[in-house]
């Protein structure tokens, strides 16, 4: 009954919106958005807890978001880990531990509507606004980011271009959002003049419409030495986003991994950053 659910749901919420695009466009369409930018996961876990708590923590505020940092200080240069989608900052936990015993202070902190921060939804311009708040607080020599976050790493540099910063390391980021809006269509059975207006939403909201939203296209500008880590078989960011990120950013170095996934839980990646890092 659950897998039927789980199966059906997606489809009947479309066919939901459909019909509320029929009779109200406006409204539609912002509720599209607003299930398009709501994580289903990313709390804090009770077993993530004790790690955390660890760190010195300081609570920000931006654009009405309280934003949980955190700190794990040391004498060397300054890292700011950047987490992904349905995720919070504990999935740094052995990265940090490592970085750590090398000398780096590190820097974390949790994205809107993620861990212990607030809000209700997240998108990568409000996610690059909070890591700006971060990067002024701080002024980390490195960023490193994780899928969503490896996105707004590169949107940051972007929007937010700071030559202070040195090196970028940026694991498993989707690239195109014309490619992830082309999932989101055929989860929920959406039309195609339903999405087609749905791009007009945003780019009346951000500025670009899902065409124009590319972080290979944004890569052109970034002039920081990077690295670029992605595995081939990423069911969840196509590893050909990847590659078209390394052509158009012409300082990067691109590491390509097998079978170990979207998250890239292994100490050879780990190996990898802390290498590129310290060079």
């Amino acid at each position: 009954m659950r897998e039927k659910l789980k199966k059906y749901l997606p489809i009947f919420i479309g066919k939901r919106l459909l019909f509320i695009f029929f009779f109200n466009k406006k409204k539609a369409l912002h509720k599209a958005y607003l299930l398009f930018c709501t994580p289903q996961k990313g709390k804090v876990l009770p077993d993530q807890e004790y790690f955390l708590e660890e760190a010195e923590d300081e609570i920000i505020s931006v654009n009405g978001n309280h934003i949980q940092t955190y700190r794990w200080s040391n004498m060397g240069e300054t890292i700011l880990m950047v987490h992904g989608w349905d995720s919070n900052s504990h999935r740094w936990k052995t990265l940090i531990e490592k970085l750590h015993q090398q000398n780096y202070n590190i820097i974390a902190f949790d994205a809107p509507a993620h861990g212990n921060s607030s809000g209700k939804i997240l998108n990568v311009p409000l996610y690059a606004e909070c890591l700006q708040k971060i990067v002024e607080l701080y002024r980390p020599n490195h960023i490193v980011g994780h899928s969503v976050g490896g996105m707004t790493t590169i949107f940051h540099q972007y929007t937010y271009p700071n030559p202070e910063i040195e090196k970028l390391v940026v694991l498993a980021a989707p690239t195109e959002l014309s490619v992830i809006m082309d999932g989101y269509q055929k989860t929920l059975k959406l039309s195609d003049k339903f999405m087609d207006a749905l791009s007009l939403y945003f780019k009346d909201k951000f500025g670009f419409n899902f065409e124009e939203f590319s972080i290979a296209t944004f890569a052109k500008k970034i002039t920081h030495p990077g690295l670029l880590v992605h595995d081939k078989h990423d069911d969840v960011a196509p590893y050909d986003g990847a590659i078209k990120i390394h052509k158009n950013w012409s300082n990067a170095k691109f590491v390509t991994t097998e079978d170990f996934g979207h998250s890239l839980f292994f100490d050879e990646v780990d190996d990898i950053i802390i290498d590129f890092l310290k060079d």
